[in-house]
Order: structure tokens, then sequence, then C-alpha cells
């Protein structure tokens, strides 16, 4: 027996150990031994393809990795299947402030080429974060890895469009949307933040129409508004049916910038608490404005029109003072304007700004034909809304929520939601399966009169062709919002990785992420899966919480305070880095990290060296008889409560006290007290209590092995592979 090193060195152990578990095969399902029967499911929320992976990262490697090996373990057919995310927007975003970098312009770059480009840095993003994984312990089936934009996944997330379409809960409109005028794409609610910002509320004057008196400052009612730049494309006012100014509804006022005559409308919608209980009604440049015109289109006659455009300019239609100015310059000179219609002094306003996740430019409300999915309407062929599926699905308890107030803050999240726009003016992405004709249609011999039968927009999972006319068919250019082609990620893997894979192994055991992306992810793949196989995608979602430095700071790199994960595992081991992000933290709740406590997991990695060094540097073989003493019996029993204890927080999916308990147990039990009391035994001239000694701490130190290996897979596979009593070739299918 090959007697282990003086000292544990990962650097020399964790790559060779990988190794041999590939090699092995049972990373693979498919490869277990015929104990492993009753299959267990992760599948990987795919990190995004573009860049390293961080801290955030390395804890949901951690514990998923914990889990599958456990399951393993246990004699589950255990399948954890890795991917990765093409990350559309966020992709983008990092290719954009790559290429100024190196002094070129994503905009002045044609599509084609973008697209090739970024697909090739993400490509090779994807190969090296793998590595990363790899060098993280993730036991997963590699042969089965999935990216979000292999053709047989896009073909997928086509055929779910389609059938949204076919059951009319997609469709196309001109509905106000957020924009964000530096990456020139729309968002989604959940794709916007609010920061306070200090801005001016004014207090303006909308005289009342009366013609035969005159115009005069006698009659009025008053708007407070924050966006004066936008007066030019009011439509109306609307009034709080009981505030003071409903005495106005149905008269007329006029636009204090273009002298344009609009009618006062009654609406609820208006809060009587902000400003003055009056609002300005511009549909184009506010959601609210334009609900309240669409309640009200038969009482105001004029059109709705835009006066900021997509770069967050005034257009002509704001008139020749505000044409051409930003945003910020136009509300500062329609101030100026405004100045003899103001009712006071504007004051000073502390509110909550529209900004974009990403870049934090204010996002600018437009009205835009895009893409939306109905979420809360019934199908035409099913009986439930894509809401009430979810809903369904949680509150029944096929879906639980650990931690279980989780559940409390989804279903107060699915109350509240609107129409889903899922179309993204972007280049990298899955491109919408809508086909339009060319602008003239060309008929076919013999359907000259049949022109009128081609469809305007064709849904279709691949290129069509109409059967009336030879016209070529045109596709749409936005793509999918990376959320909808990721909310299918469940059932889309397993649908197109071996066959028979998604019989086999959906619905999937565990959905392990952070807590926040429930909303942006979560949600979307409980509703997109039930609606598509009619079968939840996942038991339980298990929700982790944010990685926070000992201050208990958010990280940053402005802050100073990121810890690479590869890096410190380079200097202190993957095991310790693992230990450091489990312990101390509960499910849902933010882990605490630090330097100095990855520090001391390494300490115990090397706690765990010695005492195996001691056991293995003892052992004699022996066909002597053991006789166990009472201390044996003693010594075996804990070894059993800490089985017993570990297993249950393990089943309970409680991993902070089932390592800490695993740590205690080894260090503290084992090293401190069974060790020290065989130390004169193993010296012993009694033979027969010798081998005793030894046959006891063996038992003792496999059996502690098991117990923390899906904690620190690597040092415990190093010492297993020395052990004169395993039964396995590798530790990680070793019975629990």
């Amino acid at each position: 027996m090959k007697e282990l090193d003086k000292t544990y060195d990962p650097k020399q152990v964790e790559d060779k150990i990988y190794q041999m578990w590939e090699k092995s095969g049972y990373f693979n399902p498919d490869n277990l031994p015929p104990r492993h029967k009753k299959p267990f499911t992760i599948i990987m929320p795919p990190p995004n393809a573009n860049g390293s992976l961080h801290i955030g990262h390395a804890l949901f490697v951690t514990l998923e990795d914990i889990m599958i090996r456990y399951q393993r373990m246990q004699g589950r057919k255990s399948l954890w299947l890795p991917g990765a995310d093409h990350a559309g927007f966020e992709t983008q975003v990092v290719y954009t402030k790559k290429l100024e970098k190196e002094g070129r312009s994503f905009w002045e770059m044609p599509r084609e080429q973008l697209y090739e480009e970024i697909k090739k840095f993400t490509l090779d993003n994807k190969k090296y974060m793998e590595g990363q994984l790899r060098k993280l312990g993730a036991s997963c089936d590699w042969s089965r890895e999935k990216f979000t934009l292999d053709e047989d996944i896009k073909k997928v997330v086509y055929e779910t469009f389609k059938k949204l379409h076919d059951d009319n809960l997609v469709y196309r409109a001109e509905r106000p949307v957020n924009w964000c005028i530096k990456h020139q794409t729309t968002l989604s609610d959940l794709e916007i933040k609010h920061e306070e910002r200090r801005g001016k509320l004014y207090y303006i004057k909308y005289l009342i129409e009366a013609p035969t008196q005159g115009w005069s400052d006698s009659e009025y009612v008053v708007v407070a508004t924050t966006r004066p730049e936008t007066i030019p494309a009011d439509i109306a006012l609307a009034v709080h049916p009981k505030s003071k100014w409903a005495k106005y509804v149905g008269k007329n006022v006029l636009n204090p910038l273009n002298s344009k005559l609009m009618p006062v409308v009654a609406d609820a919608k208006v809060d009587p608490e902000f400003g003055t209980g009056a609002l300005k009604i511009t549909p184009f440049h506010d959601p609210l404005d334009f609900e309240i015109f669409n309640a009200h289109k038969n009482e105001i006659s004029g059109e709705p029109i835009s006066v900021i455009n997509q770069y967050g300019k005034l257009t002509e239609n704001a008139g020749k003072d505000l044409a051409g100015l930003k945003v910020k310059e136009a509300r500062e000179k329609s101030a100026e304007l405004l100045q003899e219609k103001f009712s006071k002094e504007p004051g000073d306003y502390k509110h909550q700004v529209a900004v974009c996740y990403k870049c934090s430019t204010t996002i600018e409300p437009r009205v835009m034909m895009q893409w939306f999915v109905k979420m809360t309407e019934k199908p035409r062929t099913g009986k439930k809304s894509l809401r009430d599926l979810a809903v369904e699905a949680a509150k029944s308890k096929k879906i639980k929520f650990i931690p279980a107030r989780q559940k409390k803050i989804f279903m107060h999240w699915m109350k509240n939601l609107r129409d889903w726009n899922i179309s993204r003016q972007i280049v990298w992405g899955i491109q919408i399966p809508a086909w339009y004709h060319e602008p003239k249609c060309i008929p076919r011999a013999g359907h000259e009169g049949d022109i009128i039968k081609c469809k305007e927009i064709i849904i279709s999972v691949t290129e069509p062709k109409c059967e009336f006319c030879d016209a070529k068919f045109v596709q749409e250019t936005d793509v999918f919002d990376t959320w909808f082609s990721s909310g299918q990620w469940p059932f889309a893997t397993l649908m197109t990785t071996k066959k028979g894979d998604f019989k086999k192994y959906y619905p999937t055991d565990v959905m392990e992420t952070g807590w926040d992306i429930l909303f942006f992810w979560v949600t979307r793949m409980m509703m997109l899966g039930i609606y598509r196989t009619s079968k939840i995608p996942f038991k339980n979602v298990y929700l982790h919480g944010l990685v926070r430095d000992k201050d208990r700071q958010k990280m940053s790199k402005s802050k100073g305070n990121v810890i690479n994960p590869l890096e410190v595992a380079d200097v202190y081991g993957t095991d310790a880095v693992r230990m450091a992000l489990v312990i101390g933290t509960t499910a849902g709740n933010d882990p605490i990290i630090s330097e100095d406590k990855i520090r001391g997991y390494r300490n115990f990695a090397t706690k765990i060296w010695n005492a195996s060094r001691f056991v293995l540097m003892n052992y004699r073989d022996t066909k002597a008889k053991p006789e166990f003493t009472a201390s044996d019996r003693k010594n075996l029993k804990d070894l059993a409560t800490a089985k017993k204890k570990i297993t249950a927080y393990m089943d309970k999916s409680d991993f902070n006290h089932a390592a800490e308990t695993a740590y205690h147990y080894f260090w503290h039990t084992i090293a401190d007290k069974v060790i020290e009391q065989s130390k004169p035994r193993l010296k012993s001239e009694n033979l027969t209590d010798a081998a005793t000694a030894q046959i006891v701490l063996l038992k003792i130190l496999l059996e502690s092995l098991k117990l923390l290996h899906p904690f620190m897979p690597f040092i415990t596979e190093e010492v297993y592979q020395m052990l004169p009593n395993k039964k396995q070739k590798v530790l990680m299918i070793e019975e629990w």
C-alpha cells in the first residue's frame, strides 16, 4: 500500500482525481452499477458563456454537486446535465465593450459579421468556462452537455412559440415597452431597476376653453409633472373623479406648448395623492397614459404621437424650439418656455426612475410593434392561463420551495403579471420564427385571384412557402428575450439529448438557483414547462442567497472585495472553498465568505490528511479476529449517530448543518479522541487488541470519508484510493 505524502497538496491532486472520475464514466448515469435504479435529475442553470465563473457560480456548483454526489452514493441513477447560456443581451453588452476597447463600433458593423464574431467569442469562453466547472469538482455528465443555441434546442423553442401562437397566447402589437437608448433594445419589466433621482416637479396651468370670453387665467387645471418635455405629445387631461377638477370633465383645455385643444376625462386610475390629482395623458411616453387613453378613446379625438426618438432626442413633432435636443436639455428648455404657465415655482423632487439594469441609462417608455405572450388569458385549447398553471403547481405543493418563505414571495409576484414582451432588438440570440412576405406578392400561375389569401405573417419552425404566390419570405430580425428560451431549459435539454432521456429523467428533482432570479427564470420555467409538457419541470426549487464579504457587503469590483473562486482554490484547494461556501449558510440566506474562512477549511483538509496518514501508516495486514472493547463499541455507535444525523440533514437539504456535523465529528471525535485512544493499542504486544484498534480506525475512516465526500470530493477521493478496505474503483459510487 502506498504511503500518503507528508503534506496534502491540492495542486498535485485535483486535476489527477478529476481525470480519474471522468475516465471512470460514472458521471454518466448510464454507466452506474446495477444498484443505481431510480433516477435523480438536476439540470444545471446554464452559466453565461461570456466570461469567467465568479463566486456565485462556485456556490451553485458546490450545492448541486453536493446533491448529486449524495444521491449517487444513495443508489440513485443520478444525472446532472451541464450547459451554457448564450445570454443574448448580456453577452452583446460584454462584446460591445470589447469592441470599444479595440476602437471598433458595434453599431457600424454588419449584422452577420457581428453574429459570427460574438458566436466565436462565446464558444471560446464556453470551453474555458467548462474547464473552470471541472476545477470546482462538478461531477456532471459532459456527454449530455447542451448550449442554448444548439440547433435542436432552437427547434424546441420554435415549436413552443408556434404552439403559443396557435393557442392565441402570442400576439404582435403596438404597446408601451421599456426602451434603453444606449443599447437600442426593449427590456422586460424585470430587466429594469429603479434608482432614486433628484428632479423638479413642475406645476403647470392648462387653461379651460372659454371661446366667448377669450382665454384667461381665471379657469384652469393644474397638472404636476416631472416631464414637461413631453407636453407636445399630450392628447388629453385625466382627473380623478373625486378631485376638485372633476367639474371640468367633458370640457377642453389648451395644450400650453402647442395650443392644441384637448379633452378632460375622468379616470379612477389617476392617483389623487400625487401632485394635484390631474394627469396629462401622453400615451406614447407613459404606460399608464397609454392605458387611460385606450379606456377613453371615444372621448378623445386626437391620435397619439411620439416626440422622443429611439436615440433619446426630441423629434420635429415636439416643435422647432425642442426638436433635436436630448431629453435633459429639452426638459430645461420646455420649463423655460412654460414659465408663464407655472401655477407656482417648481419644487425639488426625489423620485424612483426606471433605468437599464446593465448601464443605468434612464429607460424611455415607447410604444412599439413588439411580440408579446399573454400571461393571464386562457389558451384556445386549454382551461388555464400560463400564470394559473404555475400558481396551481405551487398551491398544490407539486413544486416545493426551499426555503418555504419563497413560496409567499412567488405567489405575491404572480398576482401582478402583465403580458410579457419577448422580442429584443439585438443581434445575438434566437431569431423569432415569424416570416413576412416581401412588400409585393407575385401570384403563382392560376392563383391570380388568391393573393388576398396570402398571410402577412407566417409562424413557422422552418422557412415557409406560400401556396398562393412566389414571393420570398423574410424572417423577423428581432430575437427572443433570453428568458423565453432559457425558460424552456429543463424540457428542451432532455428532449434533445439521448433517446428516452425525457421519459426517464423528466420531471427533474431539483432546480437550484439564486433567489434573485426567481421571477426572471424559475417562474418562466414553471409556466412554459407545464404548458408544453403537461408536467411540472421540477419537484423542488432550492434558492440560494447572494455571496457577500465578511462585512456582509455585496461583492463588487469597485469595492475591491471580489473573491475569485478559481484563484483562491488554487491557493487553498477546491475543497476548502466549497466548505467555506456551505458552512454557516442556510437556503435562501446570503453566504458570508472571506479568505480567512477559506484558509480555516484548508486547515481542516490538512487535519483530514494527517489523521488519514496516521491510520494508514499504522496499518498492518493481519488475519486476527477482532475483540471489540467497550470503547470500540462506543466509537462505532458515535459513528452511526453522526451518520444518522448527517443523513437526516441531507434529506432535508440542510447542507449547512450536514457539513458542519461532518466537520465537527471528524475533527473533535475522530482526530481528537478516537485516534488518540488508539495510539497505545496500535503499539500493543497484544496483537488481537492492536488488530481490533486498526479495524475500528479503518472502518471509521472509510465511513467518515463517505460522509465528507459530497462536500470535499478531492481529498476524500485521494485518501480513499489509498485504503486497503475499499470496495469500489472510486469513492463517488461507494454506498452511503
